[in-house]
């Protein structure tokens, strides 16, 4: 299990490496998008190749960050009953989706995406738009990405095995939403105690 862990915690950096570092590319979209809408009213002119641009640097951004996101335990999951049962049976869910639906998917994905982006770039694929980019490098990037995303998924399999194995912790602990509720209670209550002696403080004090 070490060397299963070694391989996921390289995983983790590489991909926590390139998932911050292609947040950059949406201040680059950003300052594109910017740029063209000014030179477009000022200047009357505009390019095609500026504006794929915006969606090639946009594209990058977000499937470069896919995997990090998945290793940061951010994705959009609807939590109805996810949120109420204990962190024993959400490592179980987390696991099953990783195993027989994020895995698989993935694989099929490269399996399609590898022999359709080689016939772009060897037929060196450009814009069917006039003065529009090379189209190959946007395509190669939805392979990159979900490569990415396959190998985080190997990554959360081994630590999820092992958080339940007790081998390591837990770095995403979860909060279910009957123990969140009673912490939201604690607090207020808390709070409205504190209030309460701050007035019979001072109405002390104006006595």
């Amino acid at each position: 299990m070490g060397a299963l862990l070694g391989l996921s915690r390289g995983i983790d950096r590489v991909n926590t490496i390139i998932g911050r570092g292609v947040s950059w590319l949406i201040l680059a979209a950003v300052l594109v998008s910017a740029g063209n809408a000014i030179i477009r009213k000022v200047f009357q002119t505009s390019s095609n190749a500026w504006l794929e641009l915006q969606w090639y640097l946009y594209g990058a951004a977000f499937l470069g960050a896919a995997a990090y996101t998945l290793k940061e335990n951010e994705h959009i999951r609807i939590d109805i009953l996810y949120g109420i049962w204990t962190r024993r049976r959400q490592h179980w869910i987390d696991l099953i989706g990783h195993v027989f639906f994020l895995m698989p998917f993935a694989t099929v994905m490269i399996w399609y995406l590898y022999p359709w982006v080689m016939r772009s770039w060897r037929s060196g694929e450009v814009s069917t738009n006039a003065g529009g980019l090379t189209v190959w490098p946007a395509k190669m990037l939805l392979l990159v990405g979900f490569i990415m995303l396959f190998l985080q998924g190997i990554s959360e399999i081994i630590k999820k095995i092992a958080i339940m194995r007790g081998i390591i912790e837990d770095p995403t602990p979860f909060i279910s939403t009957h123990e969140a509720a009673a912490m939201e209670g604690d607090i207020l209550a808390r709070e409205m105690a504190a209030a309460l002696e701050d007035e019979k403080q001072g109405e002390e004090t104006r006595k």
